[in-house]
C-alpha cells in the first residue's frame, strides 16, 4: 500500500512535470489572453463529458478571468446522460451547431479542454474557431492521443496554435503505479495549468500596465461591487452571466 505521503509526493511531481513541459506553451497562451483583454474581446473555454469541469473552473469563479465565454451545450454535461454525453462528443457536427450560436474571431481566444483530444466535437471545435480567425489553445495529453482510436479528421493537437501539454497517461488512471485504474488526474492538471496561464498572464499584465478584470468572491468585502462592474462590462456579451 502506498502511503499518504508517497500518494501527494507523486501528485506533486505530475504537476511539476507538467509546469516544466509547458513553461513556453504557458508563456504564449498569456499572451494570447492578454492580447484578448487588449482588444476587448473574450476568451472562448469549452470540453465534454468530464473536461467540462475545467471550463467550470474557468468561469464565473472567484480569481478567475471575467472575459471568458463558456462554450456549452447540456447534452456533452454527464449528468444529464452519462451514455448520450460520450455519443454526443462523438458526433460529427455539433461543434458547428454550436459555434453557429456564437463563434469566435480574430481578436478571441478558443481553449479547448479534451485529456484524449481525438473525438469529433473538441476537434472540430477548435477546426470551426480558427476558420474564423480565432487562435486555440488545446490543453491535451500528446500521450492520450497517440493512443486514443481516432474519431476525427485530425487530432486536437493537431488543430491547435498552442498545445498545453497535461502530460496524462493514457486511460487518465493514475494508481497504483504499476497498474493504473483509479485515481484520474486530468481535472487536477486541467486547473493547474489554467490557473498557471492566468497568474502568467497577471504578471505580464503588470509590467505592460493592463487591468486584468477578475472576478472577485462575493463572500469578502467589496466583493459584490467589484463583480457588479464586470457583470454590467460583459453580462450582455456572455449569456451564461445574466
Amino acid at each position: 500500500m502506498v502511503s499518504t505521503t508517497e500518494r501527494c509526493a507523486d501528485v506533486a511531481e505530475r504537476l511539476a512535470e507538467a509546469e516544466r513541459g509547458n513553461a513556453e506553451q504557458i508563456r504564449k497562451s498569456a499572451e494570447l489572453i492578454l492580447g484578448v483583454i487588449r482588444a476587448d474581446a473574450l476568451v472562448f473555454t469549452a470540453g465534454a463529458g468530464h473536461s467540462l469541469a475545467a471550463v467550470a473552473e474557468t468561469f464565473y469563479r472567484a480569481g478567475g478571468l471575467a472575459c471568458v465565454y463558456p462554450v456549452y451545450h447540456p447534452e456533452l454535461l454527464p449528468l444529464h446522460g452519462a451514455q448520450h454525453s460520450t455519443k454526443t462528443e462523438r458526433r460529427s457536427g455539433l461543434a458547428e451547431e454550436v459555434l453557429a450560436e456564437r463563434a469566435p474571431g480574430p481578436d478571441d481566444v478558443l481553449v479547448v479542454f479534451s485529456t484524449s483530444g481525438v473525438n469529433p466535437y473538441p476537434v472540430e471545435l477548435a477546426a470551426g474557431a480558427r476558420k474564423r480567425g480565432a487562435s486555440v489553445i488545446a490543453v491535451s495529453s500528446a500521450a492520450s492521443v497517440a493512443k486514443a482510436p481516432k474519431r476525427a479528421a485530425t487530432t486536437l493537437i493537431e488543430e491547435a496554435s498552442i498545445v498545453l501539454d497535461s502530460h496524462v497517461r493514457p486511460g487518465d488512471a493514475s494508481y497504483p503505479p504499476d497498474a493504473p485504474r483509479t485515481a484520474p488526474l486530468s481535472t487536477v492538471i486541467n486547473a493547474f495549468l489554467w490557473n498557471l496561464v492566468l497568474a502568467e498572464v497577471v504578471d505580464l499584465g503588470a509590467a505592460q500596465g493592463v487591468d486584468i478584470p477578475l472576478w472577485r468572491s462575493s463572500n469578502v468585502d467589496g466583493g459584490d461591487e467589484a463583480n457588479a462592474a464586470l457583470l454590467a462590462k460583459y453580462g450582455e456579451r456572455v449569456p451564461a452571466l445574466r
